[in-house]
């Protein structure tokens, strides 16, 4: 009887062992053999969304069965069955659309009333109700040295205030490391999450671009997506004599369903030369400036996927210059239709993850949407060590 109990149990871990597996795929350029960033990699039992870093990479668990999907927006989809898939590391080749559209698109209608139209719509699809589990990370840096890091696996709650979008925010799991500096602390603490999330959604970035005297600042040229038939990509360029306008837009967008898929706001270093400083000390000159956005579109479904941005700034203190940098990032692992059920007590109030107690409950960051890269585990484990 007891040989029969111990090979019960024994068979049960082994098959509780064998449902829980965990897999990396690394994604490529078929014809380049390079690592593309920012594929979207789809778990269709799960429904969980996962980004592939800088190296191309994935790393997630599948408990028992599941196909796979692989999406970026220059190459064709492709969907991997479950038992093609293998344990360690897999990799995956995309290929490249060729479209090969780049001509100007002709139109009728004004180019900034078409962008316009196009925000009102996007505005409106994204405010609705419901929410999404995000993983976000920040890194610091304090005079070109890593300082500080925080990341966490939160909860955004979506509803419609005014016509917009608005957040609550709940944390599952965090953690910070890092040493400050008195002096720069509350530049090092982080942005407001809530803050940020909302302007995703509520395409705040364009607002310089929708007033009808930006035409005087900005030249509009829309063209066809050179890689993908069924986007056009509108690029939005300070022209040379703006008095006011810096940054520079790029725009992909679906012309058919007036919707925004990705976009970004970088300045670029040449207009970054033309800003007069200022020597006023808690001046913030600006050095660097990029934000990059990507939003999914799945049947009735719309919103937030990925976000990056990257902001360098020098700031002017009394007696000294610190210049500082920061880098944060946001990956939607899960859409859900439904509300969450929680207590008052269980809204995360703060604006930042800096001062909350670690919360480690499992491994998070090694499957919740984005899997750091070396040289970023790296970073991470040192600002650890000197905790």
């Amino acid at each position: 009887m007891k040989r029969l109990i111990f090979l019960f149990v024994l068979l049960f871990t082994a098959a509780v062992f064998a449902q829980n597996a965990e897999y990396s795929i690394i994604i490529k350029d078929i014809e380049t053999q390079l690592p593309i960033e920012n594929a979207t990699v789809l778990i269709m039992k799960t429904n969980q969304t996962l980004i592939s870093n800088k190296d191309g990479k994935v790393t997630f668990e599948l408990n028992g069965a599941s196909n796979v999907q692989v999406s970026e927006t220059n190459y064709e989809n492709l969907t991997l069955r479950w038992a093609a898939l293998k344990e360690d590391q897999f990799v995956v080749y995309l290929k490249n659309s060729h479209n090969k559209l780049d001509e100007i698109v002709v139109s009728k209608e004004n180019a900034q009333k078409n962008l316009q139209k196009i925000v009102s719509n996007s505005r409106q699809k994204l405010a609705a109700s419901y929410r999404l589990k995000v993983y976000v990370r920040e890194f610091f840096m304090l005079d070109n040295k890593y300082s500080y890091y925080n990341d966490g696996l939160v909860n955004f709650q979506f509803s419609v205030s005014q016509k917009k979008a608005t957040t609550t925010l709940l944390v599952e799991q965090n953690r910070s490391y890092g040493l400050l500096e008195t002096d720069v602390s509350a530049d090092l603490m982080g942005y407001n999450l809530n803050n940020i999330m909302e302007n995703y959604s509520n395409l705040k970035y364009f607002d310089p671009l929708l007033d009808s005297k930006t035409k005087k600042e900005y030249n509009f040229t829309t063209k066809g997506h050179p890689n993908n038939k069924n986007y056009y990509i509108m690029s939005v360029v300070p022209l040379d004599n703006a008095k006011t306008a810096l940054d520079t837009y790029e725009i992909v967008y679906d012309p058919e369903k007036k919707l925004i898929i990705e976009f970004s706001v970088i300045i670029e270093p040449a207009h970054l030369i033309e800003i007069e400083e200022n020597k006023k000390p808690g001046s913030k000159n600006v050095t660097r400036s990029i934000v990059k956005v990507n939003y999914r579109v799945d049947g009735l479904d719309y919103y937030v996927l990925s976000a990056n941005e990257e902001i360098g700034y020098d700031l002017v203190l009394k007696d000294t210059i610190k210049n500082i940098q920061v880098r944060n990032s946001f990956v939607t692992t899960n859409f859900n239709k439904q509300n969450f059920t929680y207590k008052e007590s269980d809204v995360f109030k703060e604006k930042t993850l800096f001062n909350k107690k670690n919360k480690v409950l499992t491994k998070y960051w090694d499957i919740s949407g984005f899997t750091a890269t070396d040289e970023e585990k790296g970073i991470i484990d040192s600002l650890e060590f000197k905790m």
